[in-house]
């Protein structure tokens, strides 16, 4: 049996998957763990002084817990950074059997960081990268069977995908609400989120499009309503801003399209900047929109946008005549 890593090294942008590994190291230290544990920032701690540390013997314990954050690519940036780097490299591989060093960097460490790559060739060390999920509604299905037992229906999990927006904490947090609803009886659906979760205007806005792209201004009306009813304090203007986004996301999805790009999600995704789940969406809402229709669009929302900023309409109105008039587009 290998002895376990004396030092581990933690990077990527997956910051909610990362804390839960380093809150479970922290629990591992037992009810006197706090005796033993040291957290430093990277830019306020040196080299020598995480090593010293790391190197005290442990008290009421029988490891030695240090956790210092941005350490790595402090030696990078700082003065003699290059010695200190040297230093680290050349202490890691010596660190006492009690030791647990864990160096956390975000976003992720390039692969040609020199110490990272001298790390990976030391058989006391532990290195992980924790990669925020590409598609978050799968993520969502996944945790909720894993750290919940409970099944969630893929149009739920999508839902929470279109509220939390791409924020793994809150995307738990609505998940143990949901968990504790259905109890066990039941898989989560759809429903269950719209009873719970606080649908800011995000989770309205794809369906708000559909109506509109099939000139359906009553049903489009209703998702602003009930848009501004959960998110009152903004006044309708961030639900405007949104749909200003939506209109020149599926303008920009509209033109990778005509100028023969791949209508599939990664492609989207990459060309537009979006989350792959989201791609998807794109493109099934681009394809009922003509170019020109979009860029009409687009210049009727400025034209509400002037007005809105000039005090010749309010917020409210002028979601009530975008519902009315785009659906006549």
């Amino acid at each position: 049996m290998s002895a376990p890593p004396t030092f581990y090294i933690f990077h990527g942008d997956d910051s909610f998957s990362r804390d839960i590994a380093l809150e479970r190291m922290r629990t591992g230290l037992g009810e006197d763990g706090d005796l033993s544990r040291s957290e430093f920032d990277g830019g306020d701690t040196t080299v020598p002084e995480a090593l010293a540390a790391v190197k005290s013997l442990p008290f009421l314990a029988e490891k030695r817990l240090v956790i210092v954050t941005g350490l790595i690519r402090q030696t990078g940036r700082m003065r003699g950074g290059k010695r200190a780097a040297e230093r680290l490299i050349a202490e890691l591989p010596n660190l006492p059997s009690y030791a647990r060093l864990v160096l956390v960097e975000d976003p992720e460490l390039a692969a040609s960081n020199q110490v990272l790559k001298a790390a990976q060739k030391m058989k006391n060390g532990f290195i992980k990268e924790f990669r925020a999920p590409q598609n978050l509604a799968r993520w969502i299905i996944d945790r909720a069977k894993s750290e919940y037992d409970v099944a969630i229906a893929p149009s739920a999990a999508q839902a929470i995908a279109s509220v939390v927006d791409d924020d793994l904490r809150r995307a738990d947090n609505e998940l143990f609400k949901l968990a504790a609803y259905v109890d066990g009886e039941r898989a989560i659906d759809e429903a269950d989120v719209a009873a719970l979760t606080p649908y800011l205007p995000e989770a309205n806005v794809f369906e708000m499009v559909d109506a509109l792209a099939k000139g359906d201004g009553k049903r489009a009306l209703e998702l602003i309503k009930q848009s501004l009813r959960d998110d009152p304090r903004e006044a309708g203007f961030r639900l405007f801003g949104l749909i200003v986004r939506q209109f020149r996301l599926l303008a920009m999805t509209r033109d990778h399209l005509d100028r023969g790009g791949r209508p599939h999600a990664p492609a989207i995704a990459k060309a537009v900047g979006v989350p792959p789940f989201v791609a998807g969406r794109l493109a099934a809402q681009a394809g009922r929109f003509r170019a020109a229709e979009l860029d009409a669009i687009l210049k009727r929302l400025q034209q509400y946008d002037q007005d809105m900023k000039t005090g010749r309409i309010d917020a409210r109105l002028a979601l009530d005549l975008l519902a009315t008039g785009l659906a006549n587009v």
